[in-house]
């Protein structure tokens, strides 16, 4: 029987070693898909500019229809602080006394003698109780972030109410170690500013997203057993 378990693990290594490599999931989300291309204007002979050229004489370069690209610039700085102090104290104090019961003397703490003991002090307290209750607590917490970066997002929807809807997405892989970043949101196309890019503090209903993958992020996480043992562990 010892000589079964040597094998049974060889075994399991040389199928572990031939099993096929799992292929990287991919890290970008799932963004809305661009629109369809529109046809292909037609050359108008006769004419200075063709249909649908002349659109940039009376209008800026700013994004406005749904497939149109600008720039978001992500400058979030958010801190935040949090303090509180708890202090509970409470005292009671019973005093209780029987001075007689049914015409005969008690016993020290008020207990009846029924004629077989000897009286006693009447002042000494049939019951005397004194209970102190003392509560304090103190929580701190603090959290301050700072992410800085630009990313050029795409308008996927206009709004009936002229908002825009943009995602964008931007990946980037440096040393084996990938980082994405990732903007949602509705902006106003009038808090687009001329050179065609907007601050994420306009943004609304924003969602930023900025997370990676790699041997800094795999080094920040404890092992699987470590894992297990937080899940499981009862105290």
């Amino acid at each position: 029987m010892r000589n079964v378990w040597p094998s049974i693990i060889l075994t399991a290594a040389l199928a572990a070693g031939c099993a096929p490599s799992r292929t990287r999931p991919d890290l970008m989300p799932v963004v809305t898909p661009p629109p369809a291309a529109p046809a292909q204007t037609q050359d108008n002979p006769g004419s200075l500019f063709g249909q649908g050229q002349a659109d940039n004489l009376f209008s800026d370069n700013r994004a406005r229809r749904v497939g149109d690209v600008v720039a978001v610039l992500v400058n979030d700085v958010s801190k935040g602080e949090h303090k509180a102090d708890t202090t509970a104290s409470r005292q009671s104090t019973m005093n209780f006394q029987v001075n007689s019961f049914l015409g005969h003397s008690k016993l020290p703490y008020g207990v009846p003698t029924l004629g077989l003991g000897t009286p006693v002090n009447p002042s000494v307290a049939a019951i005397d109780t004194s209970s102190t209750n003392d509560h304090t607590a103190t929580g701190d917490t603090k959290r301050e972030s700072h992410l800085s970066a630009s990313v050029a997002a795409r308008v996927v929807q206009v709004l009936p109410n002229g908002l825009m809807q943009i995602e964008g997405a931007r990946e980037l892989r440096i040393n084996d170690e990938t980082q994405i970043l990732v903007v949602k949101g509705l902006v106003r196309p009038q808090d687009i500013d001329a050179d065609n890019s907007i601050g994420t503090d306009k943004l609304a209903d924003a969602t930023i997203e900025y997370y990676g993958e790699g041997v800094l992020a795999d080094k920040q996480k404890p092992g699987w057993l470590a894992r297990i043992l937080d899940n499981v562990w009862p105290f």
